[in-house]
């Protein structure tokens, strides 16, 4: 089971790979030096790769500004392309999607339908590798489907190995995928794409090992590395040797495989494969039972997963270690990382999804034999039309006579059930559509609606709160379930309140901490101000609420506040169960400022106090080191006018009644 999930998702980083082969730029389609310009900042952006992403982002950015400027489509849909490579290179997916996406669209309007098969299949791959696995097989199929009609060979293998590595998912379709792949071999000779055949060769060597066919598995492993050298993708055939070298008991030869695969991703900085190679070198260690230098490793490989999302390989890894911690009789590390495995896998595996992918396939065999089919008996297809016509006009007006009565006495008994069913129908959309409004944000919910889902945005200037208690474990040792909760909502419903006076939209809440955000989904000029001053506003209830446990015998609950601003992607996740969340640097440095500041206190970044110093008065004091971002300044915040006692009294009086409604 171990070894089934680990050559599982090894193989998927190299098809998304090779699915991301990229074409020379967008041929000029327009005259003057502002379009040769656009072609020239796209072969710079390429060049760069995964060397230095972030700068082939930016001339990427430049190169889609000067395209939108002259309406040159083609160089923006390349544009859009080449910034989502600088994404994927970062590991940052879903920004990835969301250019491509884009992409896609100006492919698609102008008709360029090898640009158009390309990001089909390149969206096929992140998908994929995301565990996706039906959307996945969607877009490839329409990216082969595609492909085969234009009779690009690159595109066509390209897809091929896609549909393959999802075929590839399940022993019950290895020779499906084999069938996929060896149809692909042949192209990449044709064309002499050294990169594609070896990507494939080790795709074929991996499912020949886990059919147990070890020789054929050397042959392909051996031939993908002769024509990928020490590309990123060579990992892969490394791990793979690594692997049969290991299953044959040959310890010392697999360890160096995998050690090399280890060296070739470090120097590459391919996240994925040194996932990967980790795995490799610990479950190595594992066959020799030295259990605390194999850890070393899994540790390593399950960090770089977790900072990647990598969730098919966190779930190899977290069962894998479970079994380790187990043999170790650390049974306590073995219980955690089980239940890991446990909801990481509920998550990635769905019946239905299994289902989904059989009837994709089956559609589209279905509508590529009719296709040929079609060729093949046109002039006949057509005489047997007209005749068929001809026969249903005259049995048509025989029995309309008969069918009008028949319609005529069903519409009018089901009229009336209609009406009534209706009436049912429309409550029930205002209650769900209520039940989204308290989930999501408007603007969101309706793009939800709308389209089906909603499309994840930067915002360059947000401001995010965190707010978390002093000693909550203390009090909650102290508390009933019962009592915890009822103190703990008391708050939460008094910190909603605030926080919608002023504009910011509440994110989440984590266990006793609460996150709230300022300038997002709509931009908001004020809401540094605003979230500062619902900061304070806070604090003051926070401070007569204690006041009022003090005078019933009962402890304070102290409460500290971080605030930073900055850049911030926000979007949508889940599909049972909707949320609308915020990733980046900002959010972690909000955080850092809450655990670094002190109970009764706002304390907030320079970021922030540049933008708030005009209005209130700040005490500096020092400096904090933020991960990618150097050392931040810190200030508390302090006040002019405290603020109404009166007013924060009657607000908690309001929120207890809330309370006892609620229990």
């Amino acid at each position: 089971m171990i070894a089934k999930a680990l050559r599982l998702f090894c193989l998927l980083t190299c098809f998304a790979l090779s699915a991301f082969a990229q074409p020379a730029p967008p041929a000029e389609t327009g005259n003057g030096e502002d379009t040769v310009l656009v072609n020239s900042l796209l072969q710079q952006s390429k060049d760069l790769g995964s060397d230095d992403p972030k700068q082939g982002i930016s001339i990427a950015i430049k190169a889609r500004d000067v395209a939108r400027r002259i309406k040159f489509l083609k160089g923006q849909a390349y544009s859009h392309k080449q910034i989502g490579f600088g994404y994927y290179y970062l590991g940052n997916y879903v920004e990835t999607l969301n250019e491509w996406h884009q992409g896609l669209a100006i492919f698609e309007e102008i008709k360029d339908d090898i640009g158009v098969a390309n990001l089909l299949n390149n969206i096929a791959a992140i998908y994929t590798e995301q565990g996706n696995d039906e959307k996945g097989l969607e877009y490839a199929l329409r990216s082969l489907t595609l492909s085969e009609k234009t009779g690009d060979k690159l595109r066509i293998l390209s897809a091929l190995n896609t549909v393959g590595s999802i075929y590839y998912k399940k022993p019950a379709t290895w020779n499906k995928a084999l069938g996929y792949l060896l149809r692909a071999l042949p192209l990449c000779e044709s064309i002499g794409n050294q990169e594609a055949l070896g990507i494939i060769s080790e795709n074929i060597g991996d499912i020949y090992f886990y059919k147990n066919d070890d020789a054929k598995a050397v042959t392909y492993f051996k031939r993908a590395i002769e024509n990928l050298g020490n590309a990123p993708n060579s990992a892969f055939a490394y791990n793979g040797l690594g692997k049969v070298y290991l299953k044959q008991g040959d310890i010392k030869q697999a360890l160096t495989y995998h050690e090399k695969a280890l060296d070739i991703s470090e120097k590459l900085n391919s996240k994925i494969n040194i996932i990967r190679s980790l795995n490799g070198i610990a479950l190595v260690y594992v066959n020799q039972n030295d259990l605390a230098t194999s850890m070393k490793y899994y540790l390593q490989a399950v960090a770089t997963a977790e900072e990647i999302k990598a969730s098919p390989d966190l779930k190899a890894l977290y069962q894998e270690m479970a079994i380790v911690y187990s043999k170790n009789q650390d049974y306590k590390n073995a219980f955690k990382y089980q239940t890991l495995y446990a909801d990481l896998k509920d998550t990635l595996y769905n019946i239905e999804t299994d289902k989904k992918l059989g009837r994709l396939q089956f559609d589209f065999d279905i509508q590529k034999k009719e296709g040929e089919i079609n060729l093949l008996t046109k002039d006949k297809a057509l005489n047997e039309l007209q005749i068929r016509k001809q026969r249903l006009v005259k049995n048509a007006f025989a029995g309309g006579l008969a069918l009008v009565l028949l319609i005529a006495v069903i519409l009018f008994k089901n009229y009336r059930a209609k009406v009534k069913t209706n009436r049912i129908l429309d409550k029930q959309k205002a209650q769900i559509e209520d039940l989204l409004l308290n989930i999501l944000p408007s603007e969101v919910a309706k793009e939800l609606q709308v389209k089906g889902q909603a499309t994840p945005r930067n915002y360059e200037t947000v401001s995010v709160m965190f707010t978390d208690f002093k000693n909550f474990t203390t009090h909650a040792d102290k508390l009933s379930p019962q009592k915890l909760v009822e103190e703990l909502n008391s708050c939460f419903i008094a910190f909603d309140e605030i926080i919608g006076k002023y504009n910011l939209e509440k994110i989440k809440t984590i266990g006793d901490s609460y996150m709230c955000a300022g300038g997002i989904p709509t931009p908001d000029d004020k809401q540094a101000y605003n979230i500062v001053n619902a900061s304070l506003e806070i604090q003051d209830w926070i401070l007569l609420n204690n006041k009022r446990r003090n005078e019933e015998g009962l402890e304070s609950w102290d409460l500290r506040i971080g605030i930073h601003v900055g850049p911030v992607v926000a979007g949508v996740v889940g599909k049972k169960k909707y949320a609308y969340d915020i990733w980046g640097s900002t959010v972690n440095i909000a955080s850092r400022m809450e655990s670094n500041g002190a109970p009764g206190q706002v304390n907030i970044s320079s970021s922030t106090y540049e933008l708030v110093k005009d209005k209130f008065h700040c005490s500096h004091r020092g400096k904090i080191h933020a991960k990618n971002v150097g050392d931040i300044d810190m200030y508390f915040v302090e006040r002019d006018a405290p603020f109404p006692m009166e007013s924060l009294a009657e607000n908690i009086r309001l929120n207890e009644d809330k309370t006892a409604s609620l229990n």
